[in-house]
């Protein structure tokens, strides 16, 4: 019954979605299968299909989602430059965070997760406000960690994307839901991907 109504959602979803959603959707495609080759035009698809989705997630009312593509739109930029600067002075690598530091990052996303959510949820009209939060600043430091090439970031966004798929079929951006669960599948490919690259450097440089 449940996978019925989800189907039709889908077909409804799709013969009324607008191009704005398509085009948001395929340039975030691109993006992560060009970050997956360790290729830096992933980070002009991120800056044009971040730009759209901060008018879609406002007109949802995801409104801590649609600041984050703001965040997004800066994180673009400061990617590509990151990447050109160490693909030219190669000493920008795959790389792994310590276990300190990853505590800290799961207890900072934690407190800005309930902070953030007490707020919209009293102050502003948005919905499922504690999971747009965490969805948010989770995207935030794991968007970092893409742009400072840290392995983890790929662990990171599965759990985000997956949390991400309900909040989107939550608002009605089915065809962005499913872009999400494809997500889900692509970065744990890029995990391994990035994981066989990290080896063969460090064999390499031992």
């Amino acid at each position: 019954m449940f996978d019925e109504q989800f189907a039709s959602a889908i077909t409804g979803a799709l013969a009324a979605m607008s191009w704005w959603e398509l085009g948001a959707v395929a340039l975030a495609l691109a993006y992560l299968i060009l970050a997956m080759r360790e290729n830096s035009l992933c980070w002009y698809a991120a800056f044009i299909s971040t730009s759209i989705y901060i008018f879609l997630f406002w007109d949802v009312s995801l409104l801590m989602e649609s600041a984050l593509q703001i965040f997004y739109l800066a994180m673009a930029v400061y990617g590509w430059w990151q990447w050109r600067k160490g693909s030219e002075e190669h000493e920008l690598r795959i790389h792994c965070w310590s276990l300190r530091t990853h505590l800290l990052v799961f207890n900072a996303v934690g407190v800005l997760t309930l902070v953030f959510g007490y707020v919209l949820a009293n102050n502003t009209h948005a919905e499922l406000p504690y999971l747009d939060s965490f969805t948010t600043w989770g995207a935030v430091i794991t968007t970092y960690m893409v742009t400072r090439k840290v392995l983890e970031n790929w662990i990171y966004w599965i759990v985000i994307d997956g949390a991400s798929v309900y909040l989107y079929i939550d608002r009605g951006l089915y065809l962005t839901a499913l872009l999400f669960v494809f997500y889900v599948v692509l970065v744990v490919i890029g995990f391994f991907q990035w994981r066989a690259i990290f080896e063969r450097e460090q064999v390499a440089t031992s």
